[in-house]
């Protein structure tokens, strides 16, 4: 999670405004998230993230960061 935070605002819309690409960012971010800080929430979205909602969440997170500058549920 720390190396999605670390990247450039315009580096991290352009990772979750591609389709495809957000997914994938997506299970990195909250597996990385899961491990680092193995809460229920953490866990509950990585496992989530696998199994497909991260293409819609994705595009959630997309607005998340243009509007509060961190992905969603990612503290």
């Amino acid at each position: 999670m720390s190396w999605f935070n670390k990247q450039s605002r315009l580096v991290q819309i352009l990772l979750l405004l591609i389709p495809g690409v957000n997914w994938i960012t997506e299970i990195v971010v909250r597996v990385t998230a899961a491990f680092e800080k193995p809460t229920l929430i953490h866990i509950v979205i990585a496992i989530l993230m696998i199994c497909g909602v991260g293409i819609v969440w994705g595009w959630l997170d997309l607005i998340w960061v243009l509007l509060f500058n961190h992905l969603a549920l990612a503290h």
